[in-house]
């Protein structure tokens, strides 16, 4: 008897018209092919409504059909149903059922969020001109009969995009979503603040985009590059802006309907010059900083006082009213500790609380906020950082987002916490993706290609089961210190983002780099006509 997973790797080999990404579970191609045609009707149940009206909308701009969407089929001789299945219960919250024979697509899922992805892919089975925003003429818009069973892997399948070094407008933020939906990944973590920008409204405070959201200008080319800090070469441009809550709270709830979740950071005590700029006593010197001009890591952090501490939580508090999912970033990386073990404030605070080390100060501060979004039925996420001074205090719920490698992680997995795995060495776009930098555009530095990414494993091999239940999952991160544009950012980021996808989605034994690339050939076209920049495997 031929084994039904080498037999599906044999079909999606050879049949390159199922151009599915990421690759589903199951997939079995049929015979014959289903047409859209203006009189097919989209069939819903009440829970997928809104769902089918989407899909109506998604379809009519290329095939010039407004497909009728009803709670019944009526005459129509084709349709495509949309249901609730009790029974799917075994696919989770995101899995789903797709079949299309001749006259009817159904998609069959345990709960909304699964019959969403398998909308999605159904549009990839459509030809990519489905993409388009007008009417294409001469296309015959068929579906290939199939069977596919499909669930993801891991619940954090995510993609982060830096908005402080460069802010990037409202519209592409809507655009890396819709894309970051069309792969099937389901958290955005947003970067709102850092040294060089503040970009998120606070009522409360309101310097902190009046002042913290613009700097005079910025670093010209790699940091690195110079010999020295007085040769440094500015491009003499001021650079800024921010979003609104109302631009907040429209992003969120375009988010939502695409069924992922906005992670917004809030970054504490560390890369905080935006914010000491607009209130210089949240510092440890008093003295008045200018937005940060150049990149890197910087020694002005906040200062440990209670004052501090409850501003951080004021922004916080508008923050919560913002973003309704369950986690809050506050970053916890690269904060240098020179300025505390200069600060009287922070040394008292030390003494006070019989701490060793300015490490385990910045684990109390972290503490402090993870108590409190616990209190308030959120959880805390933070870089590996926050491990540095021990876990004490931090709320069973906190997560670490592991970037200097997998070892943070592993150590939160093994404390009891859960874990998106996201190593420099796998999930960092700001790398270049050739070794031939002169062609390419100007990163931070390291190589991090396509084939690369594709082979991360996000579970460590020595984990047992228990272990590996605290890995959440991955996701892809892009810093813009050079990366100035959303074409930059489109550039960087695909398809490497594409293949992260694909080891979030799909189980680790159904992946194969090689079918991978040979389904990436077709799904090029898609991002093509999507408008999307990206860089063409290869060398």
């Amino acid at each position: 008897m031929i084994n039904l997973i080498a037999l599906v790797t044999l079909v999606a080999i050879q049949d390159t018209s199922l151009a599915v990404i990421p690759r589903p579970v199951h997939m079995t191609r049929g015979t014959g092919t289903f047409l859209v045609t203006p009189a097919t009707v989209v069939v819903t149940d009440r829970a997928t409504r809104q769902i089918g009206y989407q899909l109506a909308d998604w379809l009519q701009p290329a095939t010039g059909y407004r497909l009728a969407v009803s709670g019944a089929a009526g005459t129509a001789a084709r349709t495509i149903a949309l249901r609730l299945d009790p029974t799917l219960a075994r696919l989770g919250d995101e899995g789903y059922r797709l079949s299309v024979s001749g006259t009817h697509i159904r998609i069959q899922a345990y709960r909304p969020a699964g019959v969403f992805y398998g909308v999605e892919t159904l549009r990839q089975l459509l030809p990519p001109d489905i993409f388009r925003a007008a009417p294409v003429t001469a296309v015959l818009w068929t579906v290939p009969a199939v069977e596919i069973e499909d669930m993801p892997r891991f619940a954090w399948r995510g993609a982060h995009l830096d908005v402080s070094r460069s802010f990037m407008p409202k519209e592409f933020v809507k655009k890396y979503i819709d894309l970051l939906a069309l792969h099937k990944l389901n958290r955005f973590h947003w970067h709102l603040t850092d040294d060089q920008g503040w970009r998120i409204e606070i009522k409360k405070y309101p310097l902190l985009t009046s002042i913290g959201a613009w700097r005079r200008q910025s670093l010209v080319g790699q940091q690195r590059a110079y010999a020295d800090t007085t040769q440094w070469v500015y491009d003499k441009i001021p650079h800024g802006g921010f979003y609104t809550q109302d631009d907040v709270r429209e992003i969120v709830a375009y988010a939502q309907a695409r069924f992922i979740t906005v992670v917004p950071e809030i970054e504490m005590p560390g890369h905080a010059q935006a914010a000491i700029a607009a209130y210089p006593w949240l510092g440890n010197t008093g003295e008045q900083l200018e937005v940060l001009t150049h990149w890197g890591v910087d020694q002005n952090i906040l200062n440990p006082s209670d004052s501090a501490i409850h501003f951080m939580q004021d922004v916080l508090t508008e923050v919560l009213a913002l973003f309704p999912g369950h986690w809050i970033h506050t970053g916890g990386d690269e904060a240098p500790k020179q300025q505390w073990q200069a600060s009287p404030v922070a040394q008292a605070r030390i003494k006070e609380l019989g701490l060793h080390s300015e490490n385990e100060l910045q684990s109390w501060m972290t503490a402090q906020m993870s108590q409190w979004l616990a209190a308030r039925g959120r959880a805390l996420i933070g870089w590996d950082e926050i491990l540095e001074g021990g876990t004490e205090g931090l709320a069973r719920n906190a997560v670490v987002m592991s970037w200097r490698g997998m070892d943070g992680g592993i150590a939160a997995a093994q404390a009891g916490h859960d874990v998106v795995m996201t190593p420099t060495s796998n999930t960092y776009f700001d790398y270049y993706q050739s070794q031939n930098t002169v062609n390419e555009p100007l990163a931070i530095g390291g190589f991090l290609p396509l084939d690369t990414v594709y082979a991360f494993e996000p579970v460590p091999a020595a984990f047992d089961a228990a272990q590996a239940a605290h890995i959440l999952g991955t996701q892809g991160q892009i810093w813009t210190e050079y990366q100035r544009t959303p074409k930059n950012v489109e550039y960087m980021v695909f398809p490497r983002l594409i293949a992260l996808a694909e080891v979030a989605w799909t189980p680790r034994d159904l992946r194969n780099f090689a079918d991978f690339s040979g389904r990436l050939s077709r799904h090029l076209a898609r991002l093509s006509v999507l408008d999307v920049s990206y860089r063409r495997p290869g060398p």
